[in-house]
């Protein structure tokens, strides 16, 4: 920046004559917001009953007072939509504008422009914003661009997508991207697969071609065949309930599209096809193959030491007298 000149950021729609709010942006700034709204207007970030969102919670971002135009041209159902009654206002006749924009309040009372309301999605009872996630990722080291979608690629089963430009290779980025947005994110908001892109698709109007991004696929170079009959077994309930073509060992469940509901399902397949109990908790302990393969070899080999003892124990009494028998089953009793 040229030494004795200044930045601002100007937001607004045309619908309230372009400028609505407003912040100088200082270089020391680590996040920018749109500000405060300027004199004669005002700005309310409200939920879905129209109340007010509390700070640092997402909501739709409304304008209200002098500067909103009277509506849209020989569109009355379009200005009755976009343009309603201003519940927060005494005066006849007042409106808010909504914006189809999505926002928050910082605990300063500046606001963060979070993206448009058409990136909000609903996964597994969640309604996740798209923009906060490609916000918080576009903070992380070794990512220059960043997207995120909501695919189905499988009916009934939606998981987000984050595709990038990195600036390294993402094999070696994906571990630090999952711990970074953990620390920022709730677990639902953290995408279950990557997809490294030289440059993000465009349209001709130079937005990104979400229609152009593509399917995530496993890493060639990370697969690794199941050695033993256990993890053969496992891979193939994996595929089958991921709707994958193949499962590697070293793969990880929740990374491939697995949530809480999926793991149900899991634990189901495993207790039909070793007759084994294995705890829920495990597969969110070890999320791999590998790692569930292990587990359930141990519980196997608990299990056939405690049959072994209960079969030495039912020899011994065999062997017992009725008399000797009485006198075990009270000695027990005590």
């Amino acid at each position: 920046m040229v030494k004795g000149s200044s930045l601002w950021n100007l937001y607004g729609p045309t619908e309230t004559t372009i400028w609505s709010a407003l912040c100088r942006v200082d270089s020391k700034d680590s996040r920018i917001s749109i500000g405060h709204p300027i004199a004669n207007t005002q700005i309310y970030i409200l939920d879905a009953h129209l109340q007010p969102v509390p700070i640092g919670v997402p909501g739709d971002l409304y304008i209200g007072g002098d500067g909103l135009a009277r509506g849209y041209l020989n569109r009355p159902d379009l200005t009755k939509e976009r343009f309603i009654p201003n519940p927060f206002s005494d005066e006849a006749g007042a409106r808010l504008y909504k914006t189809g924009d999505l926002a928050r309040y910082f605990p300063d009372g500046n606001i963060e422009f979070l993206g448009r309301i058409d990136g909000q999605v609903k996964i597994r009872g969640f309604r996740i914003e798209l923009g906060e996630i490609e916000n918080v990722l576009a903070q992380a080291p070794g990512v220059r661009e960043a997207i995120v979608l909501a695919r189905e690629d499988t009916p009934g089963e939606k998981r987000l997508v984050a595709y990038m430009v990195p600036d390294r290779n993402l094999s070696s980025l994906t571990g630090e991207l999952r711990t970074f947005l953990k620390e920022k994110l709730p677990e639902y908001m953290v995408p279950s697969a990557f997809v490294e892109l030289e440059r993000l698709p465009l349209t001709p109007s130079g937005k990104v071609d979400r229609q152009a991004l593509p399917l995530p696929d496993q890493s060639e170079e990370t697969f690794v065949s199941p050695r033993t009959s256990i993890e053969e077994a496992l891979t193939r309930i994996w595929a089958d309930i991921l709707k994958l073509e193949r499962v590697g060992i070293h793969d990880n469940f929740f990374h491939f599209g697995g949530h809480s509901l999926l793991a149900t399902h899991v634990i189901s397949g495993i207790r039909s096809a070793f007759q084994t109990e294995i705890p829920l908790r495990a597969l969110f302990e070890k999320p791999t193959v590998e790692e569930l393969a292990i587990a359930i070899m141990e519980r196997q080999a608990e299990r056939e030491v405690h049959e072994e003892e209960l079969s030495h124990v039912l020899t011994e009494l065999e062997s017992l007298s009725e008399d000797e028998t009485q006198g075990y089953r009270v000695e027990q009793d005590k």
